[in-house]
């Protein structure tokens, strides 16, 4: 395990070197893993063929900048990279379908979506949920446990008022300024929750 971590940071400094085999080499021990996690997200060839490139272009882009930290193994870091691209691709590739209200045989319940989400819309809501629950560490704590009593606990202002022994409007006025500051923070890290 510590010899292949090793020839890991070694063939990357080769790369960096100018030894742009020992890329190929990194590429060729890593692609069936990688591209088989792909295909498992997107379902489809092109598509995962695709994303295959661009995490790759992601990859050496990110390696020539100097912005690669060995946090792990390099095969962690690529494959969160291409996850990062799929749920880019999804989030991107939402269409807001066209309705034409004019038509005789219009009909709304028409536009309702009456099928289980997808695996697209699946993986875009657990990150979002995830980027969501990375954000609330940057509230205070008062401000943190009103979020997480309320959205994930389910309770109501008045049980969490009981349970942190404070008047229902704290209560109310801890979640507004959760809110408020969550909203803060997504504005000053341009971050997109979309779904």
């Amino acid at each position: 395990m510590k010899v292949e971590a090793a020839s890991e940071r070694e063939l990357i400094r080769e790369y960096l070197n100018g030894n742009h085999s020992s890329l190929q080499t990194l590429i060729e021990r890593h692609q069936n893993r990688l591209y088989s996690y792909i295909f498992l997200l997107v379902k489809n060839k092109q598509l995962a063929d695709d994303v295959f490139q661009d995490t790759y272009v992601k990859v050496i882009n990110t390696l020539k900048l100097g912005n690669y930290k060995e946090e792990g193994k390099f095969i962690q870091w690529v494959m969160r990279i291409a996850h990062n691209l799929v749920i880019d691709h999804f989030r991107k590739s939402k269409k807001i379908p066209f309705v034409d209200s004019t038509k005789p045989d219009f009909d709304v319940f028409d536009t309702i979506n009456h099928t289980d989400p997808s695996i697209e819309e699946q993986l875009v809501t657990t990150q979002i949920h995830s980027d969501v629950n990375h954000l609330l560490h940057f509230l205070p704590e008062e401000q943190k446990e009103v979020i997480y009593l309320r959205c994930y606990a389910g309770l109501s202002f008045k049980d969490i008022a009981e349970q942190t022994e404070v008047s229902i409007n704290t209560a109310l006025g801890r979640m507004r300024y959760a809110l408020i500051n969550l909203r803060k923070i997504i504005e000053e890290k341009q971050i997109v929750l979309t779904n």
